[in-house]
């Protein structure tokens, strides 16, 4: 560990977050000891921490008082995280239609912030400084999982117009002090994609933070050119915020010459789980109860995929209680041969929008149609858009490849999936923009959305 990461860690970042009024070291120091205890007394932990949340929402909170006496839910019996299935689910509706009355009456420090509307939904939510205290040490523990803290080099690749937007003198000295540069994912040229590759090389950071899109583009960039980063040093790279497929972790970990851990997690839902280095998934269990439903709601056992559903135990100013992320997702039921009690997220399997319908109903996941685009010879970079049960669109970049041929075999193998009254249009176009927020999405159907549950 070099001296100045000691000094950043020991001294400076716990300044920075006491100057913020966050309680993130105490958080933090806390989540390293209760890791290590057992499935069993992490659940406990787990139940009352949600115990003192339900009823400290139930007496503040003017949008769950009335729902806790409507549902005859009284927070000084709940006994098991199941109780909480007596509550309905929340959805962004909901929390647009509810706004001023989800808000404590007593919050104070709330700071406004939308997520990106990547999935058709913009959201206006509110977070307060004990949410935000434990997001950021859940993921400072995650961080230190892999010999990386708080000091070391990093190189972050993002597009969110929040942080791209706030690079002012404080921000700018923030970052230079904790020696994190970013990147801007909206601007992925080519011109750009050699200064970043530049960046890297000159910079030498310990990890790298972003997108798998956008990171596996960058190194997919630098394989092209004959530049070899795998030996500059860095210990891993840390994506999130997008499916991770196997192909963008091969990509990333041979170009850049380390593991590639993958982490799941949105601004409105919270830090919810991050893979370690014998490659689980672990669950913010301390903070986050989670769970995976079917399409009507019901719970299920660990094993099956179904809709990710999560509490936010520390979001007492602004609650998330059984919030739907629109995610995929699988529950482990083993443990990690880590030794950490932390239950194990298995797969994220992507959102709702992430899987599409064929004519017959039957429910495909986007990969069914991805791979067939991947393995294409001559498509570089593509998008599928399921418009309607109907008519499917895909736009491709083809470069010089032979656009007939491709187009026909598209449509003939997009429809022996999807069934063959399929209308499937091809695209050729020579960019495909990402969403607002700086992602990228292979696949968007507006038919499996509106069949979510």
């Amino acid at each position: 560990m070099s001296i100045y990461r000691q000094l950043v860690a020991a001294v400076l970042f716990p300044l920075h977050e006491r100057l913020k009024r966050h309680d993130t070291i105490a958080v933090y120091k806390a989540m390293e000891r209760s890791q290590w205890l057992s499935p069993n007394r992490i659940a406990e932990l787990q139940l009352a921490n949600l115990q003192r949340f339900l009823h400290r929402i139930g007496t503040t909170v003017p949008y769950y008082e009335k729902l806790f006496a409507d549902s005859g839910l009284d927070p000084t019996a709940v006994s098991s995280t199941a109780d909480l299935q007596r509550l309905p689910l929340l959805d962004k509706r909901s929390i647009r239609a509810h706004n001023d009355t989800l808000q404590a009456r007593n919050a104070n420090g709330l700071k406004r912030f939308n997520t990106g509307g990547s999935s058709g939904e913009p959201l206006i939510f509110y977070l307060g400084r004990e949410r935000v205290s434990h997001d950021v040490a859940a993921k400072r523990r995650a961080t230190r999982w892999w010999d990386v803290d708080v000091g070391d080099a990093e190189i972050v690749v993002w597009g969110s117009p929040i942080e791209l937007g706030a690079q002012d003198r404080v921000r700018g000295l923030r970052d230079k002090i904790f020696r994190t540069q970013l990147l801007s994912a909206f601007e992925m040229s080519g011109d750009n994609l050699d200064r970043f590759v530049a960046r890297i090389m000159a910079v030498r950071p310990a990890m790298l933070f972003g997108y798998p899109s956008a990171l596996s583009v960058i190194a997919e960039h630098a394989l092209r050119g004959g530049q070899d980063l795998s030996k500059l040093g860095i210990k891993v790279v840390f994506v999130t915020s997008e499916r991770l497929y196997d192909h963008q972790r091969d990509v990333i970990s041979t170009v850049f010459g380390c593991p590639v851990a993958n982490g799941y997690g949105a601004r409105d839902a919270g830090f919810i789980a991050h893979e370690c280095p014998h490659g689980r998934m672990h669950i913010t269990a301390e903070d986050i109860v989670l769970e995976i439903v079917d399409p009507s709601g019901t719970v299920l056992a660990p094993g099956q995929a179904g809709e990710i559903v999560v509490t936010h135990l520390f979001t007492r100013d602004f609650p998330f209680v059984r919030y739907r992320t629109g995610d995929i997702g699988v529950v482990d039921p083993e443990p990690c041969t880590c030794g950490r009690g932390l239950p194990v997220l298995a797969a994220v399997e992507g959102r709702t929008t992430d899987f599409l319908v064929a004519c017959d109903g039957t429910l495909l996941h986007g990969l069914a149609l991805i791979y067939v685009l991947r393995d294409m010879p001559g498509v570089e970079e593509f998008k599928i858009v399921q418009e309607t049960l109907h008519h499917t669109r895909v736009v491709v970049i083809a470069g010089a490849a032979d656009k007939a041929y491709l187009q026909s075999t598209i449509e003939r193998q997009f429809r022996a999936r999807l069934g063959s009254e399929v209308t499937v249009t091809v695209e050729f176009v020579q960019t495909i923009a990402s969403e607002k927020s700086g992602k990228f999405r292979y696949v968007v159907s507006h038919v499996a959305q509106e069949r979510s549950p």
